[in-house]
């Protein structure tokens, strides 16, 4: 009996072991972007492999937890912007030109964290400024030094953080020598309620976010490029893509295939129009025709 049930646990081991082999772990941030890039990710790997996925959602504290997770072998890959891995992995204090930022970004992952930055999706989640299409007709507003032309005429309104880091408001006035004629801090949801009341005239965003898509507001140009750039790619373990010879060329089909306003409208279908974050991944994977329709 004894000798039976030895070699029941030993079968029930090799089984788990098989199963672990087989399971990739993606990890993802406390964002509905993240939620959203990570099922993308996992129905591409199993509608192409017989892997399995086991996503971890919304883990508190971002890239500052998950970073050391994956390092130490807890994750095996993950959504990552090129703005955070540059600045809170790297901990750099300047940027390296847009052309030679994911370059500098491979390279330093590889040799110091045994990581590879993988296929780039396209669009670029980063800070910007948005007036409504009123204000931009009348005042021939396209980008951010328009703004310079007409101080102590605008209102500014922005939620509390963008006021207090580094490269936020005090920095952007003296960048672009603005002047504004108030500035309002307000929760981030309220933003856009009021710049559609004429509360404010103008508010930073991000420029994937969900209600951008809907707004109708005019994201103007930064054109003396003061906000770092946030594209988003994967971030994979080395070792993963060697145990798994067919996962690189899987999450390659991620490559560019997101533009700013397409993420934008999948965040709102999230946030706004209340659509599983799972059902809207799969659904815009199958229009670009990189899966099966169910």
């Amino acid at each position: 009996m004894k000798t039976k049930l030895f070699y029941l646990i030993l079968l029930i081991l090799a089984f788990a072991c098989k199963d672990n082999k087989n399971t990739i772990r993606i990890a993802t941030k406390p964002m509905t972007e993240q939620f959203i890039l990570g099922e993308m990710l996992c129905a591409l790997i199993e509608d192409n492999t017989d892997y399995q996925v086991n996503i971890t959602k919304g883990i508190g504290g971002g890239t500052s937890n998950i970073h050391p997770a994956i390092v130490k072998g807890e994750f095996d890959l993950y959504p990552e912007y090129t703005g955070t891995g540059w600045l809170v992995v790297l901990k750099k204090d300047s940027f390296p030109s847009s052309e030679n930022l994911y370059n500098e970004l491979q390279k330093e992952y590889l040799e110091k964290y045994g990581l590879r930055w993988i296929a780039p999706y396209g669009f670029n989640n980063a800070y910007s400024l948005a007036v409504n299409k009123q204000i931009a007709d009348k005042y021939k507003l396209h980008k951010f030094s328009d703004i310079s032309k007409y101080p102590n005429r605008f209102i500014l309104g922005a939620e509390y953080d963008f006021f207090e880091i580094p490269k936020g408001y005090k920095e952007l006035c003296n960048h672009y020598n603005l002047k504004f004629k108030k500035t309002i801090d307000m929760d981030i949801g309220l933003k856009y309620e009021a710049i559609q009341s004429g509360k404010i005239d103008v508010m930073n965003i991000f420029t994937t976010d969900g209600q951008l898509s809907r707004s109708g507001l005019v994201t103007l140009e930064d054109d003396k490029q003061f906000f770092p750039t946030y594209y988003c790619a994967t971030v994979v373990r080395e070792d993963c893509l060697k145990k798994h010879p067919q996962l690189e060329n899987i999450l390659k089909k991620m490559d560019h295939i997101l533009t700013n306003q397409e993420m934008s409208e999948l965040n709102y279908q999230v946030e706004i129009a209340g659509k599983p974050e799972r059902e809207v991944a799969r659904e815009f994977l199958q229009k670009k025709g990189l899966l099966t329709q169910n």
